[in-house]
């Protein structure tokens, strides 16, 4: 007979999938305000699946569930043409491109030494066609050997789906060895961010956040050289990933940081036709067109800027503020770190989040690799974070600086605040077991 939490946790996966199933419905910007309560349904009950598993004792029924409805969310989605992006087609665009014997990085699609590739699915639905890729090589690579089974979206998403596979796997064995159940995997599997974002859309942080979860894997298994290449494909993938440098490395041992230079160096290495500044493509054009040169990207710089004489504040200032902190995070975990590696995975969730709050991204999928660390580390902030990060798809529709000022003031002011009160109540509950650790002793 079922447990009273896993039947809780059916109904919540039978409602979940029909959330999914209903957002299906949804074609336009003009059912995005429809689709976004979609979504907080969606999130009320991930909520509540992440209280049940944290709350349940360990049971093999429970994990079993777990699986089997990660799968149904992401097969509900994975057929479906993509709603909340149309990425995908550039990647199936470069893989095709790679195929004719052609470096991504040389020419736009636009371009009319590309012109005999052009065809009416792929090529019409691409964005940014007038400049070339901007998608770092081992991505690239993975567009190339996933079109050459076939150039389809649907084909380009199963592979997003294989690699979520990967991720969950290590993610298991990762919480087995920590001693955590693995049924917490739900945090992760179940999130309406991973679903959506990579069953739905098929982004490639989906591949990142598995060479991720194996870096952490192979941290915890003192395999340094493993973890600094695996950290190294990821960030090869999607560049954010090596802010987690100083949490996975290990004093005095220069095995990571070394095999991670140098997979970055020889993955660029068949590319290098188009000079070391073009195998940059398209970035610097398109951290301009995000405001980063400007600092509209950047949501405190924004808000210092609304304050009297704040508008004074240069963008290169933020900048260096921002390397600051970072620096100061990362000295403060390498120091801390002692002679256990075990709060590896919290330090990653530390200094990911900082990264994350301080460039403020304009879209919902650059939060995605902060939700594998909530399996281990479920931070309420984080949560939330996480989750509010779909407003930013209300910029469809309210587009101005002040009406995208205040779709990110209700993602990060909340935030700031659940961060104070979860730091305050930490250290309350350290003061309340210091007194009760001194009388043992005593």
């Amino acid at each position: 007979m079922l447990k009273r939490s896993n039947l809780l946790l059916i109904v919540l996966g039978c409602a979940s999938i029909a959330v999914y199933l209903w957002s299906l419905r949804a074609h336009s910007s003009a059912d995005i305000v429809w689709f976004l309560g979609l979504v907080l349904i969606a999130s009320v009950l991930y909520v509540a699946g992440c209280w049940l598993v944290t709350k349940t004792k360990t049971n093999q029924s429970t994990l079993l569930i777990v699986f089997i409805f990660a799968v149904l969310f992401r097969l509900s989605l994975v057929f479906a043409p993509p709603y909340l992006s149309d990425d995908i087609y550039r990647y199936i665009w470069d893989g095709r491109v790679q195929e004719a014997g052609i470096n991504p990085y040389r020419y736009a699609p636009t371009d009319p030494a590309l012109e005999r590739l052009r065809d009416d699915k792929i090529y019409p639905r691409i964005n940014h066609n007038y400049a070339p890729t901007m998608y770092p090589p081992i991505a690239e690579a993975i567009w190339f050997v996933t079109t050459r089974v076939s150039e389809s979206v649907t084909w380009m998403k199963l592979t997003m789906i294989v690699f979520e596979g990967i991720a969950i796997s290590a993610l298991m064995q990762l919480l087995a060895a920590v001693g955590l159940p693995r049924q917490r995997i739900l945090l992760y599997a179940w999130h309406p961010l991973t679903v959506w974002e990579f069953s739905g859309s098929g982004h490639l942080d989906a591949i990142a956040i598995a060479f991720i979860s194996l870096a952490l894997l192979a941290h915890r298994r003192n395999a340094q050289a493993a973890a600094g290449l695996s950290l190294a494909l990821a960030t090869l993938v999607k560049l954010f990933p090596a802010a987690l440098l100083p949490a996975l490395y290990k004093r005095r041992d220069w095995k990571m940081p070394l095999v991670f230079g140098l997979a970055f160096l020889l993955a660029y290495l068949p590319y290098l036709s188009v000079g070391p500044r073009g195998v940059l493509g398209f970035l610097p054009g398109y951290a301009q067109e995000r405001g980063m040169f400007s600092g509209e990207q950047f949501f405190l710089l924004a808000a210092v800027r609304r304050l009297p004489l704040g508008s004074y504040l240069p963008t290169m200032a933020f900048i260096v503020f921002t390397i600051l902190i970072l620096a100061i995070v990362a000295l403060w975990i390498l120091v801390r770190q002692g002679d256990t590696h075990d709060r590896c995975v919290t330090n990653g969730l530390i200094i990911a989040c900082t990264f994350t709050v301080l460039l403020a991204p304009h879209f919902p999928w650059y939060f995605a690799w902060l939700v594998p660390f909530l399996c281990f580390v479920p931070s309420v902030p984080v949560i939330y974070v996480t989750l509010s990060s779909f407003l930013l798809y209300f910029t469809w529709i309210y587009w101005t600086d002040d009406q995208i000022f205040k779709i990110k003031a209700a993602i990060f002011v909340p935030f700031f605040i659940l961060l104070g009160f979860s730091l305050w109540k930490r250290r309350a509950e350290l003061r309340i077991k210091a007194p009760a650790t001194e009388g043992i002793s005593s």
